[in-house]
């Protein structure tokens, strides 16, 4: 058993961890590419249990309820999207940033109320492009401080990158060139890291939506490097809820 806290600095709603770093944390006691299902909203400032289970998956335990839970998966994305860092740059321009607007404004991963250092700042909007299929983008270039014991970036930081960007594209529609206002929560998160960056790195993210049954909305991600280099690729679901319950409140 492992302890892990969830500092209130990498919250997604107000009062509850970003779903990205919640599952890139419980994703570091998996070798290789995991899968990671939130179970109930991950508590703040509160010693969390992380333990291997019989079966070879791992819980992340609030006392003796499962906040989430992960196992080794296959990452495979039927497609990958791409973008140029000056064509990311040019989409995170028409994003949805603007504190009065945006659903979190003090999300870890996307609130632009969060100052540069301190949150992620990756504000991903749509790219405009002759073809293919509606995609977001938007550039990242890792604070120092979020490198791990080898320098590099943690990688619980890259599964925090490609969430936020996948709820967006999950919310995006193409035809009004406007996003829906659907309050949304992450409900399960796979990924695959090829290469974890240096920090000051700049990199380029992509995410697109994949589907629609009911209340899941699911979606793609993936970062690259600025010379086209593949970093890694996410697939997500996320859940539409009340405005309340996206905000812990209900």
């Amino acid at each position: 058993m492992t302890e892990i806290i969830i500092d209130k600095r990498y919250c997604g709603p107000p009062n509850s961890g970003n779903g990205g770093y919640v599952c890139g944390r419980l994703a570091r006691h998996i070798a290789g590419p995991a899968e990671v299902t939130l179970r109930a909203p991950p508590p703040l400032d509160t010693p969390l249990a992380a333990v291997a289970t019989d079966d070879g998956t791992w819980e992340l335990r609030d006392g003796g309820k499962a906040v989430a839970t992960g196992r080794a998966a296959s990452v495979e994305l039927a497609q990958v999207e791409t973008a140029t860092l000056p064509d990311a740059r040019a989409a995170e321009l028409r994003a949805l940033f603007r504190p009065q607007e945006h659903p979190l404004p003090h999300c870890f991963v996307c609130g632009p109320a969060r100052a540069k250092g301190d949150g992620l700042r990756i504000f991903a909007g749509p790219l405009r492009r002759p073809a293919g299929p509606p995609a977001l983008a938007a550039s990242w270039a890792p604070d120092p401080k979020l490198v791990a014991e080898d320098g590099l970036v943690a990688p619980e930081f890259l599964w925090s990158a490609l969430d936020c960007p996948t709820g967006f594209a999950c919310n995006y529609d193409a035809r009004s060139g406007s996003f829906e206002k659907t309050p949304l929560l992450l409900g399960r998160m796979s990924a695959r890291i090829e290469s974890r960056p240096r920090p000051g790195t700049p990199c380029i993210i992509t995410a697109w939506a994949t589907g629609r049954d009911g209340r899941k909305r699911t979606a793609d991600a993936a970062l690259h490097d600025e010379a086209g280099t593949l970093l890694a690729v996410a697939s997500t679901t996320w859940i539409a809820v009340e405005r309340e319950i996206q905000l812990g409140r209900g």
